[in-house]
């Protein structure tokens, strides 16, 4: 986009900067360590199905190859995405619970901002809610996840966190966003998480690898029929 182009048509920003787009696990092997142990975890049991639904779906995604593209795009609304093979890191949590749930993050979110519109963000420039952009924005997805009552003490604490919970981070700068699954890495005995920071969906060893700004668990139940995707 031209440098003077309207700040709602603006490139989505990064989750997080595509200069760190390596391994999260912080070895100096780069990449393939990481991946190499992300194949080597096993699920663990889940009794709760919305949460095995979400970790499953999350998994699955790695196995697509998608280019990190944060570009603005005109998409479909309701149930609107960008080309398959393109996402960033809002795109992995965004697909994740489509074919999880059928929910659609991006009505959700349109709603909610047009109700309270005040109430998110204001960074971007925008003076109303765009349907095209706004869910693919990690800071709006926090305050959606506020707003629906999942937000959840961040903790130094591995074990605090559980397979379903939707971690946020600060790296360099850039928000980011991964979705904590019910696989145990071999080498620290974490639960990993499923992001893409670049590379594409990975399966990583990385929760505390940044500075953790949120942490959220917002899964659908037999009560909230409202949010399920029309």
């Amino acid at each position: 986009m031209p440098a003077n182009a309207p700040a709602s048509r603006l490139a989505l920003v990064p989750c997080a900067a595509l200069l760190l787009a390596t391994a999260c696990g912080g070895s100096s092997a780069g990449d393939g360590a990481a991946r190499s142990t992300a194949t080597q975890a096993a699920a663990a049991p889940l009794t709760d199905p919305a949460t095995r639904a979400l970790c499953e779906a999350a998994v699955e995604r790695t196995r697509h190859r998608v280019r990190y593209d944060g570009a603005y795009r005109s998409i479909a609304y309701p149930g609107g995405d960008v080309a398959p093979d393109r996402g960033v890191c809002t795109d992995v949590v965004i697909r994740s619970y489509r074919a999880a749930f059928g929910l659609d993050l991006q009505r959700l979110v349109h709603e909610d901002m047009r109700a309270e519109f005040a109430a998110y963000p204001k960074r971007w420039g925008l003076t109303r809610p765009d349907p095209n952009i706004d869910h693919r924005r990690v800071p709006n997805l926090e305050t959606f996840w506020r707003r629906q009552g999942g937000a959840l003490p961040v903790s130094r604490e591995a074990e605090d966190y559980a397979p379903g919970d939707l971690v946020t981070w600060d790296v360099a700068g850039r928000p980011h966003v991964g979705v904590v699954v019910d696989r145990r890495s071999p080498r620290s005995g974490r639960w990993m998480i499923v992001h893409n920071i670049g590379a594409g969906p990975r399966l990583e060893d990385c929760l505390f690898d940044w500075p953790i700004t949120g942490r959220y668990r917002w899964l659908p139940s037999d009560e909230r029929e409202d949010i399920r995707a029309e």
